[in-house]
């Protein structure tokens, strides 16, 4: 049976604070366990696991969790929960109120820069965009 691989992420003692945090935004999530050291929880599936590690290591934008959205009210949804207290970025990314790095896509995107014609100017309208607007892309 091969391993199962699921991420650790590192708190400064916010670890139960940060899991109840994303617990609350993703609809299909729960808390797996709890303890003073560490949380394990699920999301849409995706088993994380937060640790109090400490003051010693700080989040990257070099590791994100990417988000794909079928449709603009989902992109409004995680975008508007993660923006209350975070850091909206350029195309589709977003610093939490936790420094962890998120990318919301819309999940067309991968067909619209596959397309040759179509894709030079889908990159040009995203690049102009903080929070991804779909029909803007389509109509690129």
């Amino acid at each position: 049976m091969p391993n199962k691989l699921f991420p650790c992420l590192w708190f400064d003692g916010k670890a139960k604070e940060a899991a109840d945090f994303y617990c609350s935004i993703f609809k299909d999530s729960k808390i797996l366990s709890a303890n003073p050291m560490a949380v394990v929880f699920e999301l849409n599936e995706t088993k994380f696991m937060a640790l109090n590690g400490g003051p010693e290591y700080q989040f990257s934008i070099a590791n994100s969790y990417v988000i794909t959205c079928d449709s603009q009210e989902e992109i409004d949804y995680y975008w508007d929960h993660f923006a209350k207290e975070g850091k909206p970025g350029k195309c589709g990314w977003m610093l939490d109120k936790y420094g962890v790095s998120w990318q919301i896509v819309p999940s067309i995107l991968g067909a619209l820069m596959n397309d040759p014609e179509k894709a030079p100017r889908v990159m040009y309208a995203f690049m102009q965009m903080s929070k991804f607007e779909i029909d803007k892309l389509i109509n690129a």
